[in-house]
């Protein structure tokens, strides 16, 4: 999955295969069973180009990190000490990017306003919705893409189960 969100786009196995292989050995059959994998658990699409297929991802990195904080905290039978726990492992970058996106949610950052309630940003005047970068100061992993919530965030996207 990191190398179909780092694209962004439409992959190839073939593709995908080339960029794994600048860095280890793999085979392209491995590339195609865990791309296959991914499409037949919904973490991406895929559409035939001629004998091959092109896969896009479902849902964005961002989206995935969001699902799995979620679960994680949905889960603790506390859940204002996981937080202040949670908040405490965090650098002060990492806490301010939180505030940051604390004050987005709540309209409060002068200039951007919040986006609808469906977390969708149809029909939001354009640039009211700042993007990762924005909150972070760090290039996104992805541009725009789907942001469709993660069905399963227990089950890693990554082919491996981690």
């Amino acid at each position: 999955m990191t190398r179909v969100w780092k694209w962004n786009r439409p992959v190839t196995v073939r593709e995908v295969l080339e960029d794994l292989q600048r860095e280890r050995s793999i085979a392209y059959t491995t590339v195609m069973t865990v791309l296959d994998n991914l499409h037949h658990k919904g973490w991406v699409r895929r559409e035939a180009e001629g004998r091959a297929y092109r896969y896009e991802a479902v849902s964005t990195r961002a989206a995935y990190a969001a699902a799995l904080m979620n679960d994680a905290w949905s889960q603790s039978d506390n859940a204002a000490a996981a937080l202040v726990a949670f908040f405490g492992m965090m650098s002060d970058e990492q806490r301010q990017a939180l505030r940051d996106a604390v004050h987005i949610v709540e309209g409060t950052v002068q200039g951007i306003t919040a986006p609808p309630s469906e977390g969708t940003t149809e029909g939001a005047p354009e640039g009211t919705v700042p993007d990762d970068a924005e909150l972070t100061g760090e290039v996104p992993d992805t541009a725009e893409a789907s942001e469709t919530p993660v069905e399963n965030p227990g089950s890693a996207p990554d082919g491996h189960g981690r």
